[in-house]
């Protein structure tokens, strides 16, 4: 039951046919035409060139956004953990109403 089961490969039912044997040609030396130099299409996009002052505000947008959503995050961890903590207030304010409840009887 816990042994696995190996396919068993398939064995060729029909004739078998023999491989075609390939006889060498000979070569004959003809001429070289030089080919013709590729010439590279021109681009239709235009070239982005940075500058100075397009690199500076690439790296302010891009700390503007690493700020932005490092704030986002902090106040999101700080919601759950503000949420947290006042669930656990809760449930040991019910523990203390039910167990001087019980007392009382």
């Amino acid at each position: 039951m816990f042994r696995p089961k190996l396919p068993v490969m398939p064995q060729p039912t029909g004739p078998a046919t023999p491989p075609t044997v390939v006889e060498p040609t000979s070569i004959t030396p003809g001429t070289s035409v030089p080919s013709p130099v590729p010439v590279a299409p021109a681009s239709s996009r235009p070239v982005v060139q940075v500058t100075p002052g397009t690199a500076l505000a690439l790296v302010g947008g891009g700390t503007a956004v690493v700020l932005v959503l490092g704030a986002v995050l902090v106040s999101l961890l700080l919601a759950v953990a503000i949420t947290g903590a006042s669930v656990a207030v809760c449930a040991v304010v019910l523990r203390s109403l039910l167990a001087s409840h019980a007392k009382r009887r």
